[in-house]
């Protein structure tokens, strides 16, 4: 048994073992799960991927005078206003008004290169913000805060998907022939992250990880993350199961790891390089780290019909061999996930490692909660749900104290209280209060 703190004190010294998950699995070959244990310290993953769920946050600066950002365009994409006065949301698939081909992922990646890009504000105008339009270039050092936040990367493991209908159909796993005619797949297989620690066991919240060149963190489970998942022989999932939100510093990004793609009659999307790295704590994390393509398998899904049925379980090790059987027929397989991209990655970090200049975190908490997925009901009825609040409450914020001239409104050690005796129904803080109550309680 090992702990990340022995890990990192060897890191720093230099003694450390590490090796990407490939060089592992050539060692287990030769050597036991015990002997893996007990040599390595630490193996490094990656994946670089099409990862559609996937953002960056920006604050553009306040103008002068100020303004609050309403309604927001960057080079012709929408970027979402509903935050602050001067912050947006940049969504990787938001496309281009005018060039469906071009969208969100685009303007991530000019960001991060240092282009400028040409910005279009507007807002209603307010005492406190008054100015309501502005138009001008902006770029990676000149806003104030850019920072990547995807709420789902990492895929545990993508099913492969093919295509039984009788025309070629255009989807986010790319151009799929009819009749069966080609199977794609977008997972790195024996590299990838999820994959090398299965069910958890090392990565959680505050794991620090390789993201587009930067370093950055695991801060909560993806979204549609299931720990309530198949697995094969291995104990390894055979679906899509498990996934990681996560955030890092846009500005200190490599644009190399980081790429806006567009996949024909689908969108706009991104690929992202991402680098986990797994601590060798025992023979438990070590048997997983040591599994080979051949040892982990996905189920491959007819996307020919919207329920995309199974009808099919491959190994990585077929899957990458370039073709399978399907039905009697050999069927050609290709990649969207870039093999050659996840290996420069797992080497970069296992780099940054050795060099002592990326140490390992401890998760503050594990991801091992039961969760499933669940799917929208087909239809709900208008008496079923209603968007407005059914009680206006006080919430006890203050907003309206310094409003009363009649000393009626008091806050005092955090507790709001009202004399109704000396009120004198003025009304002065009826429109200040920011959840829409129209007088004190109880007046």
């Amino acid at each position: 048994m090992k702990d990340i703190e022995e890990i990192n004190e060897k890191i720093k010294r230099g003694d450390a073992v590490i090796l990407t998950a490939e060089e592992v699995v050539k060692m287990a070959k030769e050597s036991s799960v015990r002997e893996v244990a007990q040599k390595v310290d630490v193996v490094t993953t990656a994946t670089f991927a099409p990862m559609c769920s996937s953002g960056a946050f920006i604050n553009f600066g306040h103008t002068t005078p100020p303004m609050r950002m309403e309604k927001i365009e960057l080079s012709g994409v929408e970027v979402y206003g509903g935050l602050a006065a001067a912050d947006g949301y940049i969504g990787a698939t938001q496309e281009s008004k005018d060039d469906k081909t071009f969208g969100g992922a685009h303007l991530i990646e000019s960001l991060i290169r240092g282009e400028d890009l040409y910005l279009k504000v507007f807002g209603k105008g307010t005492d406190c913000y008054p100015r309501k339009e502005f138009e001008g270039y902006v770029n990676r050092d000149m806003i104030n805060d850019f920072f990547l936040f995807n709420p789902r990367n990492a895929y545990q493991n993508y099913a492969a998907a093919t295509n039984g209908s009788e025309g070629i159909i255009y989807t986010y796993m790319g151009k799929l022939l009819p009749h069966f005619g080609n199977v794609t797949y977008s997972t790195s297989g024996e590299l990838s992250p999820l994959l090398k620690d299965p069910h958890l066991l090392t990565i959680g919240l505050g794991t620090r990880i390789f993201l587009c060149g930067g370093v950055g963190y695991v801060v909560w489970p993806g979204t549609q993350f299931k720990n309530d998942v198949k697995t094969n022989k291995h104990g390894i999932p055979v679906n899509g199961s498990r996934t990681l939100a996560v955030v890092g510093n846009a500005k200190k990004m490599n644009p190399r790891y980081i790429r806006a793609a567009y996949f024909k009659n689908y969108g706009v999307t991104i690929f992202i390089g991402i680098g986990v790295p797994i601590p060798v704590l025992d023979e438990e994390i070590a048997y997983y780290v040591s599994r080979s393509n051949e040892d982990i398998e996905t189920e491959l899904e007819d996307y020919g019909r919207w329920d995309k049925p199974v009808i099919g379980r491959y190994s990585y090790a077929q899957l990458r061999s370039g073709w399978i059987e399907l039905d009697g027929e050999k069927v050609k397989t290709s990649s969207l996930s870039s093999l050659t991209m996840a290996r420069e990655i797992a080497s970069e970090l296992k780099d940054w490692i050795e060099g002592g200049s990326f140490l390992l975190t401890k998760p503050v908490e594990l991801f091992n909660e039961k969760r499933s997925v669940k799917k929208l009901a087909k239809k709900l009825e208008k008496s079923e749900y209603s968007t407005k609040t059914s009680e206006l409450l006080c919430v006890n914020c203050g907003a309206c104290i310094s409003l009363c001239g009649s000393d009626a409104l008091t806050f005092v050690d955090g507790k709001f209280g009202f004399d109704k005796e000396k009120c004198t129904l003025c009304g002065l803080c009826s429109d200040a209060c920011p959840v829409g109550v129209k007088l004190p309680p109880n007046a």
